[in-house]
C-alpha cells in the first residue's frame, strides 16, 4: 500500500527546525518534498554534531545526525533566490509543485517576487504556508524571536515550573514544534482537502506565538473565566499536587501521575504510605506539600531500578524517567517501531527516531541529502541544458 500523501509535491524554503520538521512529517507520509536551499548560507542544523554516515575511512559524506533526520526522504536543490534566473526556475517548478512552505520574516518573499500573490498568478491552485514567530500582521510581525520568547509572550511560561525555580526550559521546542510544525501540517492538510472540492488554493499564516497561546487551552480558559492567572507550581498538573518527578537514591527520577483515587491507593501501598490516604485527598497547599515531602522522602531511599521493579508489578501511573538511549531500547518503543534504520548514499545504516504517525513505509528512510544533492537532476527535468546549468553554477545561482 502506498503512503497516503504520495503524489503531493511540496517546495520547502525553510531552515532550522519548525519548517523542516513539518516537511519531514509530510515526507514521512509520502509527499515529495524539494528543499530549496541557499548555496552560500547553510542551514545551521547541518553544522550540529555528531556527524553520521559517509566513508568510514575518509569521513567524506558525513552529515549532521539532526540534519539527516529532519530532512530525510527529501530532495535538496541549491538556488540563490536573488539570482536573475531564480524566479524563472521557481515558476517552472510550480507546474508540478503546488504547495509552498516558507519561514522567512514577513515581506522577504514579497521583495523576492516569490510571495503568495505573485506565485498564485503562476499556479492558480497554490497552497502557500508561511511559518513565522508572530504572524504576518500585528505590531510584532517584524520582530525577531525564538521558541523561548513565544512561550514567554503567550503566557505558557508563566506557569511552567516551580516557585523555587521560576519558569523552566523544556527539553524540546514546544512553540517551534507543537506550535509551528504541527499547526503547519494540519493547516496544509486541511487546505489540501478543501482544494480537492473547490479547486482553490489559499494562503496560510502560521504564527508560533499564536499557536503557543492556543496550547494553554485548559489553563488559559480557566484564567479568562476566573480572571485569576495560573501559578507556578500551584495547579493540578504543574506541581500544585503530588503529580511530579521524584529523585531516587541514585540521582535518577520516577514520574508519579497517580491522580485518580484507585491509582493513588496503589501508589501509597507500594510506597508503604497508606497512613497518608486521607491527607492525599485534601486540596489545601499545606496538605499537598506534606504528602509531596512524604513521597519524596520515601522515593529517595531506593534506586531507580528498585522502584521500576516494584511499579512494574502494578498499574499506578508511575514510570521511570529514561534517557534517550534507554527509551530507544525500551521493549514498548521497540515493539511500536519507533526506532528505524535510514540509509545514506553509500548504503550506511543510521538509526533514527521514527515518525509517530501510523503510516509506516516498508522501505528504509533516506537520510537528509547533502547541500544541493539534486540540483542538477531537478534542472535537467525542467529542461535546462548542460550549458545552461554550467552557466548557473559559474554565476553562483545554484
Amino acid at each position: 500500500m502506498s503512503l497516503p500523501l504520495a503524489g503531493l509535491k511540496i517546495l520547502d524554503f525553510t531552515t532550522l527546525l519548525p519548517g523542516p520538521y513539518a516537511t519531514q512529517l509530510l515526507a514521512d507520509m509520502g509527499a515529495e518534498v524539494l528543499r530549496i536551499e541557499s548555496p552560500t548560507r547553510p542551514d545551521l542544523v547541518k553544522l550540529m554534531p555528531p556527524f553520521v554516515g559517509g566513508d568510514p575511512e575518509t569521513g567524506k559524506g558525513k552529515v549532521s545526525a539532526a540534519h539527516a533526520t529532519l530532512n530525510r526522504n527529501k530532495q535538496s536543490m541549491t538556488l540563490d533566490l536573488k539570482h536573475p534566473e531564480a524566479k524563472a526556475i521557481i515558476h517552472k517548478l510550480l507546474a508540478e509543485y503546488d504547495i509552498v512552505i516558507e519561514q522567512f520574516r514577513p515581506g522577504v518573499m514579497q521583495r523576492l517576487g516569490l510571495d503568495y500573490s505573485s506565485l498564485k498568478e503562476i499556479q492558480s491552485q497554490l497552497i502557500y504556508c508561511s511559518i513565522t514567530g508572530y504572524g504576518q500582521t500585528g505590531p510584532l510581525k517584524d520582530r525577531a524571536g525564538h521558541d523561548i520568547n513565544y512561550l514567554a509572550l503567550s503566557g505558557l511560561a508563566s506557569f511552567s515550573g516551580h516557585k523555587e525555580t521560576g519558569p523552566i526550559l523544556s527539553g524540546t521546542q514546544i512553540a517551534d514544534i507543537a506550535g509551528g510544525s504541527h499547526h503547519a501540517v494540519m493547516a496544509i492538510m486541511a487546505a489540501h482537502i478543501q482544494r480537492c472540492t473547490t479547486n482553490e488554493g489559499q494562503y496560510l499564516d502560521i504564527s508560533m506565538s499564536d499557536a503557543a497561546m492556543s496550547l494553554t487551552t485548559m489553563f488559559g480558559s480557566n484564567a479568562l473565566a476566573s480572571g485569576e492567572d495560573p501559578e507556578l507550581g500551584g495547579e493540578m498538573l504543574n506541581g500544585g499536587l503530588f503529580y511530579d518527578y521524584y529523585q531516587t537514591s541514585d540521582d535518577r527520577y520516577i514520574s508519579i501521575g497517580s491522580l485518580e483515587p484507585n491509582f493513588a491507593m496503589i501508589l501509597l501501598t507500594v510506597l508503604e504510605l497508606t497512613d497518608w490516604q486521607k491527607k492525599m485527598a485534601e486540596q489545601s497547599p499545606l496538605a499537598q506539600q506534606q504528602i509531596r515531602k512524604a513521597i519524596s522522602d520515601k522515593v529517595s531511599t531506593q534506586t531507580l531500578a528498585h522502584w521500576q521493579a516494584e511499579f512494574d508489578k502494578v498499574d499506578a501511573c508511575v514510570e521511570p524517567v529514561l534517557t534517550m538511549n534507554e527509551a530507544a531500547k525500551h521493549p514498548h518503543f521497540v515493539a511500536r517501531g519507533m526506532i528505524s534504520d535510514a540509509t545514506d548514499e553509500l548504503g550506511n545504516k543510521i538509526q533514527q527516531v521514527n515518525s509517530a504517525l501510523p503510516f509506516k513505509s516498508n522501505t528504509a528512510h533516506r537520510i537528509g541529502k547533502p547541500l544541493g544533492g539534486d540540483s542538477i537532476s531537478v534542472l535537467q527535468q525542467l529542461g535546462y541544458s548542460a550549458k545552461e546549468i554550467a552557466q548557473l553554477q559559474e554565476s553562483r545561482g545554484i
